[in-house]
């Protein structure tokens, strides 16, 4: 019970960050990328979303992963405690990736791309099983592209997004029956806007791989932590 009460107050805590509007600094930097986006050719932007589509669906609505089987776990906490051990392990790995890709130089530096995009949406489907929700269901895997967005976009839309996510219960009921309805431009291009300084610093010689472990290290981090809180929404009510 002890635990739960400081889950729910973290996360509170992390609500409140999720809906926070976006800082002048945010706006600024927010305001440059959307220039260097209106630089960038309409093949190019049709070409990166064409990639990153087929790479996410091929995940979501095929059969590419497996998951854990289904587990009994004594209490909220011990489940969670579950959630955090599967987390570090994609944390040490996406660092030891980053860490030869960024070694590697620029091609190499090119592949992390989406091996560690791979790493992250495998490491959403194993929490959302050990949080006991089947992964099978359409729904559920548009949730884990939600927590997706959340983890890696702007402020202005990660508080879109999250709240779609508060009003989840509701939402679920009305989802259409296929994905095409899914907003793809934004999906790639709030994730690709995300990552471009620290991805491209990746890519640099000598630093490549010293930047390619931090920065990894730190996404997954960021992301098992956004999806821990995500879940806690729908199950501490």
């Amino acid at each position: 019970m002890l635990y739960e009460l400081q889950a729910r107050a973290e996360m509170e805590t992390w609500k409140l960050r999720m809906r926070k509007a976006p800082g002048m600094v945010q706006r600024l930097s927010r305001t440059l990328q959307a220039r260097v986006n209106r630089i960038i050719p309409e093949k190019v932007h049709r070409a990166i979303t064409a990639t990153i589509r087929e790479m996410v669906r091929g995940v979501l609505f095929g059969s590419k992963y497996t998951v854990p089987g289904k587990q009994e776990y004594a209490s909220f906490a011990e489940m969670e405690a579950a959630v955090r051990k599967r987390t570090d392990f994609y944390k040490h790995t996406a660092a030891a990736e980053g860490g030869v890709t960024g070694a590697g130089g620029i091609l190499l530096g090119l592949a992390d791309f989406p091996i560690l995009l791979s790493m992250k949406l495998k490491l959403l489907f194993d929490i959302a099983t050990i949080y006991g929700f089947d992964v099978k269901d359409y729904r559920e895997r548009l949730y884990i592209l939600l927590i997706f967005q959340l983890a890696f976009s702007s402020q202005e839309h990660r508080r879109k997004v999250f709240a779609q996510m508060e009003d989840w219960a509701h939402r679920s009921e009305t989802l259409p029956e296929k994905e095409e309805s899914f907003d793809w431009r934004t999906f790639q291009q709030e994730y690709r806007d995300y990552l471009d300084i620290a991805k491209m610093a990746q890519l640099m010689p000598v630093i490549g791989a010293a930047v390619g472990v931090v920065v990894n290290y730190r996404l997954v981090t960021k992301l098992g932590e956004t999806a821990i809180n995500a879940y806690r929404m729908r199950l501490l009510r």
